[in-house]
């Protein structure tokens, strides 16, 4: 399985900066049924990503402090875990196999260039190797 993963990740992609507003970028989430996105520095690095998981942390703020709102660098996740461009899909399924998220951001030398998420990888193993098979 050498294909490579650059073929089947998404590259137009939904970002957020650190300083973005944080109801803001939840109702972006949710109007384009996004479960995350990465969020992006001035210099199109990326430092982090919010996922609908982290957006929860609002109900928590709202409940227990009476505060809405904020920038989302108070609720992005800042360990993220990436992929490389040059991965296979069998690099990638395996990775999956050993992790909880949905999708990865792609990146190139640092640099992101696109996610890939589980869908993508069955469509890939889909055309590539099950399709003979039947």
């Amino acid at each position: 399985m050498s294909t490579s993963i650059e073929k089947y990740m998404a590259t137009e992609l939904v970002s957020f900066a650190p300083d973005d507003d944080i109801i803001h970028a939840m109702r972006v989430l949710l109007d384009k049924h996004l479960s995350g996105a990465p969020v992006l520095d001035q210099g199109g690095q990326m430092v982090g990503i919010l996922s609908q998981k982290d957006c929860l942390a609002i109900v928590y703020q709202a409940a227990y402090h009476q505060d809405w709102g904020g920038q989302v660098e108070q609720y992005m996740s800042r360990e993220v875990e990436h992929i490389d461009v040059d991965s296979t899909i069998y690099d990638a399924a395996e990775k999956f196999l050993h992790s909880s998220f949905r999708r990865f951001p792609v990146l190139r030398d640092g640099q992101l260039v696109g996610q890939i998420s589980r869908h993508d990888i069955m469509r890939a193993l889909d055309e590539n190797y099950l399709r003979d098979a039947r």
